[in-house]
């Protein structure tokens, strides 16, 4: 556990919190932060497009989150003395195995994030699974490591995701966006969890607290050709952690290395994690962590809402309303 000590940086201010999701934090702590890197590298590039491959500076671009900014971004965080999260696909540990075992070493945590930063939109179980299963396969070869971690590539979750995370021992999915706090996440939607009650733990992510959207940039590949000041970058995420501070929820910032991992973006990175480290009461840890408290506090488990939309035109929509119901804690 990484404590930190109260300096009365930040004063709490009224606080309007995730009360759908509610949650409290070990003894000490008010509210929890965790800082969590995607280490895509030529993944999420050559799952886009195969014959990226053929582009020798965009390989360089995306070659520079391992090569260079990982172990930056590892000397920041022994510097600040806090773990951080990877989420790493099966691909870029077989590709750089080396700086696999580094973070690994570092005592951080290293988590699930597909094989080849493969497309998930509607895909189906069966796919979805080999991906998981390769991804599995490649970070016990490189490293070792069982993750109990998974953050779906571009966060895009399928129904039957949650289920297949649970069949492999997963602890934990970070890929919604409908919560400020983690939570208990059902298996099962609907009335299926009246014959599958096992859950997981979902700790909701944010385009806001994303490094992609504030800094990503290559001709023809992503992005719009504005790249943010880091002096800019830094204000807003300083406002969300003191926001999520205030209501004692838990603020989850997302960075790519090849993106954060640069000179002046990884300096303001540095400021940011001490000015979060200043605010009195934050729980600044690994997902994994947070997972786990969740698992062992909250007995609340939520499905989420679905829409069905009938095959012919004007017959309109179908709410299933999502569904609570409380588990006895183990």
């Amino acid at each position: 556990m990484t404590a930190n000590a109260p300096t009365g940086r930040t004063a709490r201010r009224n606080a309007f919190p995730d009360e759908t999701h509610p949650i409290t934090w070990p003894e000490g702590f008010t509210a929890a932060a965790s800082f969590t890197f995607d280490v895509d590298a030529e993944s999420c590039t050559i799952a886009h497009d195969p014959t990226s491959t053929r582009r020798m500076s965009l390989m360089s671009h995306q070659s520079y989150g391992p090569k260079v900014a990982v172990p930056r971004l590892l000397k920041i965080l022994e510097r600040q003395g806090i773990q951080g999260t990877f989420f790493i696909p099966g691909f870029t540990a077989e590709s750089y195995p080396d700086v696999v075992r580094r973070i690994v070493d570092g005592g951080h945590e290293v988590a699930h994030h597909g094989y080849l930063h493969e497309p998930m939109q509607g895909i189906d179980a069966a796919t979805e699974a080999s991906y998981l299963d390769r991804g599995l396969e490649a970070l016990a070869k490189v490293a070792g490591v069982r993750p109990v971690g998974y953050r779906a590539p571009w966060w895009e979750l399928n129904w039957h995701s949650p289920a297949l995370l649970a069949d492999r021992g997963f602890l934990y999915d970070s890929s919604l966006l409908d919560g400020d706090a983690p939570y208990r996440m059902a298996v099962a939607q609907g009335e299926a969890q009246d014959t599958d009650s096992r859950d997981i733990v979902e700790i909701p992510v944010d385009w806001t607290l994303d490094d992609w959207e504030q800094y990503a940039f290559y001709p023809g590949v992503t992005g719009s050709g504005v790249i943010e000041s880091p002096s800019k970058v830094l204000d807003m995420w300083t406002l969300e952690a003191e926001a999520h501070h205030s209501q004692g929820s838990c603020f989850v910032l997302t960075n790519h290395p090849f993106i954060s991992g640069r000179p002046s973006k990884a300096v303001a990175l540095e400021r940011l994690i001490e000015r979060v480290k200043s605010m009195d009461g934050m729980w600044v840890t690994t997902m994994e962590r947070i997972a786990e408290h969740t698992k062992a506090t909250v007995n609340e488990v939520h499905s989420h809402a679905r829409i069905e939309i009938p095959g012919h035109p004007g017959a309109g929509a179908i709410f299933k309303p999502s569904r609570t119901r409380e588990t006895a804690l183990s």
